[in-house]
């Protein structure tokens, strides 16, 4: 799958793209991911994206010319881009989700937008934009933590990027519920133990023991999930 990130702060991204399972999933070549600086589509000395919003109000607003610019250089230079999306993060786009997360994990191309100040030109999400996405009901400064959210989650779900091929199935909200408890070695700690039926090797107990856990979490959490009433 191929990314390319659309963004006035390159340098935030390298510490969490350049680790862990992202790291190893580009280095074996299931995932590709670019990050674009938007000044160097800017077309002054000053390298301005921004300019004061019409109308008034505080703050300022990305300029659409760079926008546009830089997402038709990337689609120009990108012989696979049938069945790109463009992906803007934004709190006033649809909530974050597994299934959402899966759905664009099969798109192939990623084009993500990362808004910042008082957001982008209207006309950039009019015209540009396939998807308005936001992480939760909340603001921040910026779209690039967002985006990094966002970029975390599909790829756990691009096929050879998390090493157990069951890892995305049995997880929080998978199934429409929480995760059932996890435990390790050693089997007894300060007094507390793992449950017994976990050790018992008896896997048909595991499973129901697993599935009234993830139940009781949920209704104790997020009753919403039960529900239907998946929360921002």
């Amino acid at each position: 799958m191929l990314i390319d990130v659309i963004t006035m702060f390159p340098t935030m991204f390298a510490a969490i793209l350049g680790a862990s399972i992202l790291k190893r999933a580009q280095a074996r070549g299931r995932l590709r991911i670019a990050v674009h600086d938007l000044r160097e589509y800017s077309h002054d000395r000053r390298r301005t994206v921004d300019d004061r919003p019409y109308g008034g109000g505080p703050g300022m607003v990305l300029k659409v010319e760079p926008i546009f610019e830089a997402v038709e250089a990337i689609t120009r230079s990108c012989a696979t881009h049938t069945g790109c999306q463009t992906i803007l993060m934004s709190p006033q786009g649809e909530s974050l989700s597994t299934g959402l997360a899966q759905r664009l994990a099969a798109a192939g191309h990623l084009i993500i937008l990362c808004g910042h100040y008082e957001g982008v030109d209207e006309r950039v999400r009019l015209s540009l934009v396939n998807r308005t996405v936001s992480i939760g009901d909340y603001v921040l400064t910026g779209g690039e933590l967002p985006a990094m959210v966002l970029i975390d989650c599909v790829a756990r779900f691009i096929p050879g990027v998390i090493g157990h091929p069951q890892a995305t199935a049995e997880e929080s909200f998978s199934r429409g519920w929480l995760e059932y408890p996890q435990y390790t070695r050693p089997p007894i700690f300060k007094s507390m133990a793992v449950p017994h039926v976990l050790r018992s090797g008896d896997h048909g107990r595991i499973a129901a023991w697993r599935r009234l856990q993830s139940v009781a979490r949920t209704l104790a959490s997020r009753p919403d999930l039960l529900n239907g009433q998946r929360g921002g």
